[in-house]
């Protein structure tokens, strides 16, 4: 499960940024995650007990934000939106497309006290 990694690397990036603004505690959390990112919610949250025991974030408020995934085609330029990394442009069905938006794995904001 790489959830867990995930998780702690995400542990790690809010407490250096809470102490850089000299925070002894972290209020909330919010995270924007692409569904083509490839991290399982499910996962995330069965891991995120464990990797944030005992750190600034075990009390904080975790919120998700799953971000669509967009994409347009490389030949029509059509936008349009991805269920899968797969799918081809429902224009003109072609497959080659560029990625707008859908793999973001980011902290968006922290709230610190």
């Amino acid at each position: 499960m790489h959830e867990l990694s995930i998780a702690v690397g995400i542990v790690d990036l809010a407490e250096k940024e809470a102490k850089t603004a000299g925070a002894d505690k972290i209020l909330s959390i919010e995270l924007e995650i692409g569904t083509l990112s490839g991290v399982m919610l499910d996962a995330l949250d069965f891991a995120w007990p464990v990797a944030t025991e005992n750190t600034l974030l075990e009390k904080a408020e975790r919120t998700i934000i799953q971000v669509p995934a967009k994409a347009k085609c490389s030949r029509c330029g059509a936008l349009f939106d991805l269920e899968n990394l797969y799918d081809s442009c429902p224009a003109c069905n072609e497959y080659r497309k560029d990625i707008i938006q859908g793999k973001e794995l980011r902290i968006k904001s922290l709230v610190v006290d």
